[in-house]
């Protein structure tokens, strides 16, 4: 039976799309005509194309890329739930995200910036297992649970016992992508067992475990206690820099966030988080 094709225009009024979208798609290899006509250049297409036509329209009322949909159009049933899902996952975030926004715009109304109390105080060395990850900034929370998640089977396999409470060491200054270490400490005569992070990267590096040691030089910080979600630590940390700058004091890497009551222990609101920024006076600086 022959099947009657239609005119990019009859196809366009059909589907809800204009020609223009429907050339669009053609170029771009994501909905092609059935036929294209060699002396005219007309494009016709087959009644079947339709679904593919209005799902195209549809997806992109969602503000779906159209890289999404091709790659939605071209799979299988299986892979493309799995692609659906993964971005119903992002407006879930975004929204998430705004939620803290929110938040902490409406504490930032009420309260000016958070009444953090910073003080400064002396810091002991301290040599910690740790685990290493890059990622990207706006994946930082993310990232930190996933190293957790490692740092403690591996500390486990090794036979290391360790110390309350975790650390995070990040950046002074964050990129957009960042370098940043989940570690806790473990008792020192057990730290041989671990390589020294300048090991680690040397021409015969070797990474038991994914675990590696790093040692905080104890001396002058400044620090601050933030209770809440960790979605709202940048309120801390803006008032921790922002009375060390005040100080006259200088910020030094790496900064430690103390994970003091984690998500196993507490509701968001009652986690606790110490932030701890090692700092130079000025004069010694100047002496350096």
């Amino acid at each position: 039976m022959r099947i009657e094709l239609l005119t990019i225009g009859r196809f366009a009024r059909l589907c809800r799309l204009s020609v223009k979208q429907l050339r669009h798609y053609d170029e771009l290899g994501l909905l092609s005509p059935a036929r294209v006509d060699s002396g005219s250049g007309y494009r016709y297409y087959a009644p079947e194309q339709a679904r593919d036509a209005l799902t195209i329209a549809l997806l992109r009322d969602m503000d779906l890329p159209l890289p999404v949909i091709a790659r939605t159009l071209a799979a299988d049933s299986g892979h493309r739930a799995r692609i659906l899902r993964a971005e119903r996952d992002r407006p879930a975030e975004r929204i998430g995200r705004d939620r803290t926004r929110i938040r902490m715009l409406e504490r930032l109304a009420e309260d000016g910036l958070p009444g953090y109390e910073v003080t400064t105080g002396r810091e002991p060395e301290r040599r910690l297992a740790t685990v290493r990850a890059v990622c990207f900034r706006a994946d930082t929370g993310q990232t930190v649970g996933a190293c957790v998640g490692r740092l403690l089977p591996a500390l486990a396999k090794a036979g290391l016992a360790w110390e309350p409470p975790l650390w995070g060491l990040y950046p002074l200054d964050p990129e957009e992508r960042m370098d940043i270490r989940v570690g806790a400490r473990t008792p020192d005569t057990e730290e041989a067992r671990i390589p020294d992070t300048e090991e680690t990267h040397g021409p015969h590096r070797e990474e038991p475990l994914g675990l590696e040691s790093q040692v905080l030089p104890g001396g002058l910080v400044a620090e601050t206690v933030h209770t809440g979600s960790y979605e709202e630590l940048p309120l801390a940390c803006n008032a921790l820099f922002a009375a060390i700058h005040e100080r006259g004091l200088r910020p030094r890497a790496p900064v430690h966030e103390a994970y003091l009551v984690g998500p196993a222990e507490a509701p968001q609101e009652e986690l606790t988080t110490r932030l701890v920024v090692p700092v130079q006076e000025s004069d010694e600086e100047g002496a350096a």
